[in-house]
């Protein structure tokens, strides 16, 4: 079991630290942890964000655990040399195609979401958003329009088989767990999104034990806060899939506890917190690790096929908040090396 550890910018290395002792903490037999350069970090060691010696460490390893890409002192460079260029660039490099983001409300932390309790209690939903389409990697530029007036433009598209591709891994989904689909996008104005509704509706019909709905992204925006109740699997493109999982995760009530997997065809994947560098704090112990440990989770179960390893350690983050092991972002004062004490001791 060969895990590669980039562990990136920002507060990456520290909630990385924490999730790598409690993976070293289930004792499991053959693990190797390979850590290698990503983001800003890289950038200023080896003039890349991405190295080809960190991209040689990802092809060769079985599961990534990632933290964190950005930093400030680098938002001048050209794009190709950004932090944020080396998540894309493995993204596209490793055929990470399936962004899986879980959110649902912990208990106790009901008071923590700006929801009513009622309807956040309700929350148990999974975000499958496809990564490597759509305007993030269409062609895009600025030009000159005749009158002199400067024009951005970014290209939308998505390819039958890219569509398909990313339904069924929403399917796939949806069977394991409520066999509800939720297929989002924007079919009454975009012919892209048109596209993807067709081909999402071929697909539904290898999977007759799944119920298939369909619902435009800006009803979707509001009924994730309205009565996110009724969500099971949501699958939609990378855009808009980008902006619905960082709004389920304030419904959730922290962005620091949201893990999230990024999968290719097969078992490989790159396993991360949703949130970001968070630069403001980094290097303080202030950053809340339970995200990044619960990405080690992921990595377990969809990677390795580990399934009781991955419930043992969401089972001793629960324990940990259950017992108020919380962080700032949660109204607690525990600090990144405490919180990954506690849930280390609750294993």
């Amino acid at each position: 079991m060969r895990i590669a550890v980039f562990a990136g910018d920002g507060i990456g290395p520290e909630v990385t630290e924490q999730a790598v002792r409690v993976l070293e903490k289930l004792g499991l037999p053959g693990l190797e942890l390979v850590e290698g350069d990503v983001g800003g970090m890289a950038y200023r060691k080896h003039g890349h964000p991405l190295p080809q010696a960190t991209l040689d460490i990802a092809r060769g390893a079985d599961a990534i655990l990632f933290g964190a890409v950005g930093d400030f002192s680098c938002d001048n460079l050209e794009r190709h040399l950004r932090p944020e260029q080396a998540i894309l660039g493995l993204r596209k490099e490793l055929g990470l195609f399936a962004n899986l983001r879980p959110a649902r409300v912990f208990p106790g932390l009901e008071h923590l979401t700006t929801l009513r309790r009622e309807v956040a209690e309700t929350i148990d939903l999974l975000i499958v958003r496809e990564l490597n389409g759509d305007v993030y990697f269409g062609e895009k530029g600025i030009r000159t329009l005749p009158d002199g007036r400067r024009q951005g433009w970014d290209m939308m598209s998505y390819a039958e088989d890219e569509v398909r591709r990313i339904a069924r891994a929403g399917f796939d989904a949806a069977m394991t767990r409520g066999r509800r689909l939720c297929s989002v996008d924007k079919a009454n104005v975009l012919e892209t999104s048109q596209l993807w509704r067709d081909v999402v509706i071929e697909v539904s019909a290898e999977y007759p034990e799944v119920e298939l709905s369909h619902m435009y992204v800006d009803n979707a925006a509001m009924q994730l806060v309205k009565n996110p109740g009724q969500f099971d699997v949501i699958v939609t493109g990378n855009l808009f899939g980008d902006i619905l999982s960082d709004q389920a995760s304030m419904c959730v009530g922290s962005i620091g506890l949201l893990a999230s997997a990024s999968l290719a065809e097969g078992s490989f994947g790159l396993y991360e917190p949703i949130h970001g560098s968070a630069p403001d704090i980094a290097g303080k112990g202030l950053a809340n690790p339970m995200a990044t440990i619960l990405s080690a989770a992921m990595l377990l179960r969809h990677s390795l096929g580990m399934e009781a390893e991955a419930a043992r350690i969401e089972a001793a983050v629960a324990r940990a908040l259950a017992d108020g092991i919380n962080g700032g972002d949660l109204g607690g004062s525990a600090g990144t090396r405490e919180i990954g004490d506690a849930v280390v001791e609750r294993l």
